[in-house]
């Protein structure tokens, strides 16, 4: 089956998509992203996403490329000339192309858009959390600002691969205390001893989770406790839980951290209800 990526106002075959050598996405890291994930052809967790993109361009000076009902029409057709039924939806913009300076191009230049669409396999996902996945420690080396959606991601790719070379799913940050920020593409989250979730707050250099954000609500709404306070690698080696969230992992369980085995080494009940509760509500609300 073909596919087709969107560039800058046109639907082009993904294998012929392009940008300028001097867009400053590719030169500078100059731009932002997001995915969202795609339940039944249909966007989850929609306005959660959009607003965290018009806080990020706002945060970098970078001009709103059009309006988020144009967006959103972008969005659906990408995923309907791929065909995606279950799957991801990636949208990346940048402040555009211009002479390479690092200083932003006066006068502004428009920003640039792509969009490409993918499917995945749930059942070969939902397997994969049934069985639960590995996380690995690394030392925090991003800018301060992961707030901000950037796709300046070198430390995150180094992390990852890292993740990957250990067999491990995930790489989970820790600063210089000792306390874990987040994953490499994923909020990190542990069921503590005394049988509470936690995570670490937004207040915190870590990225504003989108799926973090719609699975408070539904923890809250099963009325389980929570507590927003970070957690150590030995907390989370020694908790009876622990799992990730984003986009593309949605919620699944993590069984192993730095190579020590928690529990039985088997997903437990928490997560493995939270899975399955984040995806009733993101199908629900899918738009």
């Amino acid at each position: 089956m073909s596919r087709f990526a969107y560039v800058n106002g046109r639907f082009v075959r993904h294998g012929d998509a392009a940008v300028h050598i001097e867009d400053r996405g590719y030169q500078l890291a100059d731009g932002v992203y997001e995915v969202w994930a795609v339940f039944d052809g249909k966007l989850a967790d929609a306005d959660g996403h959009f607003t965290r993109l018009w806080r990020s361009l706002d945060e970098l000076r970078i001009a709103h490329p059009m309006s988020q009902a144009a967006l959103t029409m972008v969005l659906r057709e990408a995923v309907r000339r791929n065909k995606v039924r279950e799957g991801l939806v990636y949208l990346q913009v940048t402040r555009g192309v211009a002479k390479r300076d690092h200083a932003f191009p006066n006068p502004a230049v428009l920003p640039a858009v792509v969009v490409t669409a993918k499917a995945l396999d749930r059942a070969a996902t939902n397997a994969k959390a049934v069985k639960g996945a590995s996380v690995i420690s690394v030392p925090e080396n991003r800018w301060g600002r992961c707030d901000i959606k950037s796709i300046g991601l070198l430390p995150n790719a180094l992390a990852k691969q890292a993740a990957r070379e250990r067999g491990a799913l995930e790489a989970w940050f820790v600063d210089d205390m000792g306390l874990v920020t987040e994953g490499a593409s994923s909020n990190a989250w542990i069921v503590d001893g005394e049988g509470n979730l936690r995570t670490r707050d937004t207040n915190a250099n870590i990225l504003r989770g989108i799926t973090r954000s719609t699975l408070l609500e539904v923890i809250r709404e099963a009325g389980l406790p929570i507590n927003e306070k970070p957690f150590t690698i030995a907390e989370a080696q020694g908790a009876k839980e622990a799992f990730i969230t984003g986009a593309g992992s949605l919620v699944t369980p993590i069984v192993q951290v730095d190579g020590v085995k928690l529990g039985d080494g088997v997903p437990g009940p928490v997560a493995t209800k939270l899975r399955a509760l984040y995806i009733e509500r993101a199908r629900q609300k899918a738009v």
